[in-house]
């Protein structure tokens, strides 16, 4: 038996983001793009490097991406929306950015979720355009890696069943696969003629549950794609779930079939048992976690690799992570200050690559003991016992409405924005040098409250009904939230890309989760007495939190989100009693969080849900109860939304404002709803046009007295000018839209 030490993919971001500084330095005009693409190509081969050190036998390229890998593709394969038409005249990165960013009089491509991570990707458009390889951007990447560093990688790509299945604009499937197959076998006989020995497809959509008909639909995209055999070979690469439609999918025309055998673990080894594997393909097993950071127990992992390949017959095997390590940070050498009870027990991306060689090394008859993970479970404990009034508002919707409509006072179409606003250098120096005790608390409490007090006069210009403190002195929505819960810790370099250039730095949950002090009065009520407007409180819901944290592995994620509830729950009672009469409990994260089969929803969303509920149904009927998400499939998810018994939820509406309006025509909902009416991660301004569009378009399925209006998302990554430019044009076009509804009154 041969073994193979590989990874599906490798983080691109760098020790210290030096791909996010490269890509921003260059939008903001401080780079040419000569300097930039030659930056680009040094984090590529510096990343190949690293690898080789940690002694992976197959290195992947295709891994990397300049902003986005289903944006890559689309791009190759030249689906360019015609409104970027301005932009392709000008050079190929304009075209490239303007679609991932947006630019002048062109929206930016739709954004979504990947899956159930919390990876942000664009969704490529067809509009019936011309298709072509208009570059094999592989190729030039493979090329470079064996020119300059002498090796013969792995290229890897989404496979063409996930790009068919994750794309829209085309009305008829077949004809759009008819489309891109010839692309991608283009593709693969361009690396293959340069010496690519094996070509992989990253089909994660295959873990879905499929249909009789889609199973015939994947079979016949790869009868298509595999037209005769190729110099190279094909690994189909699954991860996330179990291999769905295993009997049939496992025999389609490929050299090898990669398994997760972590978060599909109990599907693919069921799928063995009863199936078998075929002979002739490898098997990529993947047995190392390659979304949480702990430890693997590598006693349990070479027990359960011994029982894979008891099951499959396997002749050669790759050991790999169960998905790309880009869902990970890069070292746990980064971290300088964290403590060693908690280091110790973590392994990131390089750390995860060490256990796979210290797997393969124990199989080869090298001696090498395998141990656990240092690990003792724990049993959880929680602040108090629940009771089920503590899931209930004190009284329905209808009732609610009607007294926070007394109290506000707010006029139709109250407009507000979802919590942060721009966090300028000035802002991060401080806030650093306050870290760094380079300054004082006094100091850095009254700098804090002069932003806010500028902020607060800003909104007040702009003519914002409901406002917000600006959440200044958070670094981020869910970090701020672990720094003051126990239960937590923090890294200083352990960040992830969540979309684009964005990245965060997830906290750590390795104990019980409790409330231990107030995280958001100060701020949020020293605001208040600065405006006579309302200002929200501003929070983090528990099941982003939850899915936004490197998680215990200990005890469910169910205890860990009640845990989170009652501490919540406590934080908002503090807001409550300070007379705050809007609380805003942000769930972006609710969605993603998702099973990827619908057969598991049910089970998830009851706990979500209530422990939502539980954080939030502890107020008076007078207290107005916000939350927010974004880039998320509204179409199938309003009757989960409506279970939160929310006041008023805050969803995007800028990128994908046609089936918004599609989702409300056919399942209404009744609750408040703020529109989000432009989109915050683009550098262009909207135009007051524009914005009116959207929302006369929506009084199509919604009611005046449910329709807030705010942009699609904080605002903290934007410039303090195009906030307070599109801010205005918001404004009045909420002007305009009360003008237009009081015409038609009378």
């Amino acid at each position: 038996m041969k073994w193979t030490r590989t990874a599906i993919g490798y983080p691109y971001i760098g020790d210290n983001r030096e791909w996010k500084r490269c890509l921003e330095a260059f939008w903001k005009g401080d780079v040419t793009e000569d300097v930039f693409l030659q930056q680009l190509k040094d984090i590529r081969l510096g990343r190949l490097k690293r690898q080789m050190d940690l002694g992976l036998d197959y290195l992947s390229i295709g891994d990397f991406t300049m902003y986005d890998r289903m944006l890559d593709t689309a791009v190759m394969f030249g689906m360019i929306p015609s409104r970027y038409a301005a932009e392709s005249r000008e050079s190929d990165l304009s075209v490239y950015y303007a679609m991932a960013r947006g630019a002048k009089g062109a929206v930016a491509c739709e954004m979504t979720k990947w899956f159930n991570t919390n990876y942000h990707y664009i969704v490529p458009e067809y509009e019936g355009q011309k298709l072509s390889v208009t570059k094999n951007i592989l190729l030039q990447w493979f090329k470079e890696a064996r020119d300059e560093l002498g090796i013969v990688t792995k290229p890897t790509m989404i496979g063409p069943y996930t790009f068919i299945k994750l794309a829209k604009g085309f009305e008829n499937r077949e004809a759009f696969a008819a489309e891109i197959i010839p692309l991608y076998r283009q593709v693969m006989a361009e690396l293959s003629e340069e010496g690519a020995v094996w070509i992989q497809l990253e089909e994660p959509a295959l873990v879905l549950t499929l249909s009789e008909e889609e199973v015939a639909f994947v079979k016949s995209v790869y009868a298509q794609l595999i037209v005769e055999k190729p110099a190279c070979h094909i690994m189909l690469q699954t991860y996330f779930e179990g291999l769905s439609a295993y009997d049939e999918l496992v025999n389609l025309p490929v050299e090898g079939i990669g398994l997760d055998f972590v978060s599909g673990y109990q599907q693919n080894i069921a799928s063995l048992k009863q199936f078998g594997f075929p002979a002739e393909k490898v098997l990529a097993i993947g047995i190392i976690d390659g979304r949480n950071i702990w430890r693997a127990n590598l006693a349990e992992k070479a027990e359960l690799l011994n029982s894979i390949l008891d099951q499959s017959k396997a002749g050669d095997v790759w050991v790999q992570p169960s998905s790309s390590l880009q869902h990970v940070p890069i070292s746990t050498a980064l971290e300088q200050k964290m403590s060693d009870d908690i280091k110790r027990l973590l392994a990131f991306a390089d750390e995860k690559i060490t256990e796979i060689n210290q797997l393969v090394l124990s199989f080869n008859d090298i001696g090498l003991p395998l141990g656990g993970n240092g690990r003792t479970t724990q049993k959880a404990s929680s602040e108090r016992a629940v009771t089920p009034d503590d899931f209930k508002r004190p009284a329905p919707f209808p009732v609610r409405q009607e007294i926070q409509a007394r109290k506000l006072n707010l006029p139709v179409f109250p407009t507000t924005t979802i919590g942060s606003f721009p966090q300028s250098k000035e802002v991060k120096e401080t806030r650093k040098a306050w870290r760094n005790k380079e300054i004082t608390d006094e100091t850095y409490a009254a700098f804090i409250e002069r932003e806010t007090e500028r902020w607060i006069r800003i909104q007040e210009d702009l003519g914002l009904d409901v406002l917000v403190h600006g959440e200044f002195e958070r670094t981020d929505m869910v970090e701020y939230f672990g720094e003051k819960l126990a239960g937590f810790a923090l890294s200083e370099k352990a960040w992830v890309v969540s979309y684009g250039s964005r990245c965060v730095k997830p906290p750590i949950i390795h104990g019980d989760v409790s409330w231990l002090e107030p995280m958001t009065l100060k701020e949020t009520a020293a605001a208040q007495v600065m405006t006579e407007k309302p200002v929200k409180g501003m929070l983090t819901g528990p099941v982003t939190i939850l899915n936004w944290s490197f998680v215990r592995d200990d005890i469910s994620r169910e205890e860990v989100a009640y845990q989170l509830g009652l501490a919540l729950r406590r934080e908002i009672e503090c807001l409550e009693q300070a007379g705050i009469a809007i609380i805003q409990v942000d769930e972006p994260a609710l969605r993603e969080g998702l099973p990827l089969r619908k057969a598991d929803w049910e089970k998830y969303l009851r706990w979500a849900i209530r422990s939502f509920r539980l954080a939030t149904s502890g107020v008076q009927n007078e207290t107005q109860i916000h939350t927010h998400m974004c880039y998320c499939d509204f179409h199938d998810f309003v009757k989960p939304i409506e279970a939160l018994d929310v006041d008023v939820i805050s969803i995007e509406t800028s990128r994908s404002h046609g089936e918004f309006i599609h989702s409300l025509q056919k399942t209404p909902y009744e609750k408040g709803i703020g529109l989000g009416v432009y989109d915050i991660h683009s550098p262009r301004i909207p135009s007051e046009e524009e914005m009116l569009e959207i929302m006369q378009d929506s009084l199509e399925v919604l009611e005046p007295r449910q329709f807030w209006v705010n942009p699609d998302c904080g605002l903290k990554t934007r410039k303090e000018e195009e906030t307070v430019a599109s801010l205005r044009h918001m404004v009045h076009a909420a002007k305009q839209l009360r003008s237009y509804m009081k015409m038609r009154q009378f």
